[in-house]
């Protein structure tokens, strides 16, 4: 998957592709598990967006680094102490299944800002490359592959059935979807002074609740009681209208220069709160 060809680098590399990820952590954390872990081994609840900055430049590091694999195996590592109990079940971070689940959100998020945001949708031959890719990309942190679908259209199958009849309320996952419906004055911008992440959350707080929600596939709103109205629907669409129409006044090289940017900086001013790996 490397080089100028990989679908899974230019899509990655899109700004645009951090739009679902509000979809993609909430759908972690109704995974019990990841919920529970989160819950445990995190300070979620006190700073419920810490966990996103400090581990999305991380994971996009996987794909675009010169040292993807290393860095694939150190996001591993840095699991193998998540264990606990769950509803009297026992978890832990490096289950295969579990760790799939985080995994298969970020292809689901991939694949999802395509179809909502770009004005050219993929061809089946565009999607079974990318997804190909996808796995390419899971490869590298020395996983399992057993719980891995075999191609697009059984990763779209097992992907619904867990939305279906897995995913479940844990209080990590209750928490992001009262922030996701409600906002509650939790600062998107954890890092800056205490008026100035106040402000953004107050001028973000409509547009991420439509994303957030928006971005969700069906059967999950509809499980959960996610209420979604005719209006919300119609805004929604209209927002996803405007960046696909918009995003095509923007230079590709302005696009991912400013996400790369972004990113960098995140990772670098996140860097001393990350995950140590177990001793």
């Amino acid at each position: 998957m490397d080089g100028s060809g990989s679908l899974l680098r230019r899509y990655a590399g899109d700004f645009r592709a951090l739009i679902p990820g509000s979809s993609a952590g909430l759908m972690q954390l109704l995974y019990p598990p990841l919920g529970a872990g989160v819950a445990d081994h995190s300070d979620f609840f006190s700073d419920p967006f810490g966990r996103i900055y400090r581990s999305v430049p991380q994971i996009w590091a996987t794909i675009f680094e010169s040292d993807a694999a290393a860095r694939a195996r150190g996001v591993r590592d840095l699991h193998a102490g998540m264990k606990g109990v769950e509803r009297g079940r026992r978890y832990h971070a490096l289950e295969p299944e579990t760790f799939w689940w985080a995994h298969a959100t970020f292809t689901w998020e991939i694949f999802r800002s395509v179809e909502l945001f770009h004005p050219q949708a993929l061809s089946a031959d565009e999607e079974e490359r990318l997804y190909a890719e996808t796995v390419q990309w899971y490869e590298r942190y020395g996983m399992s592959m057993k719980p891995v679908p075999q191609d697009y259209a059984a990763f779209r199958t097992k992907f619904h059935r867990i939305c279906a009849e897995e995913l479940d309320h844990n209080p990590a996952a209750d928490r992001a979807l009262d922030i996701a419906l409600h906002g509650r004055g939790v600062s998107v911008l954890p890092d800056a002074p205490a008026l100035i992440g106040r402000a953004a959350s107050l001028m973000a707080e409509p547009s991420a609740r439509s994303s957030a929600l928006g971005c969700l596939p069906e059967i999950v709103r509809e499980r959960f009681g996610i209420p979604w109205s005719a209006t919300d629907r119609l805004v929604f669409a209209v927002r996803c209208q405007a960046i696909c129409r918009g995003w095509e006044a923007v230079p590709d090289r302005v696009n991912r220069t400013a996400l790369r940017t972004l990113l960098r900086y995140v990772g670098s001013t996140t860097r001393d709160r990350r995950y140590r790996p177990a001793a």
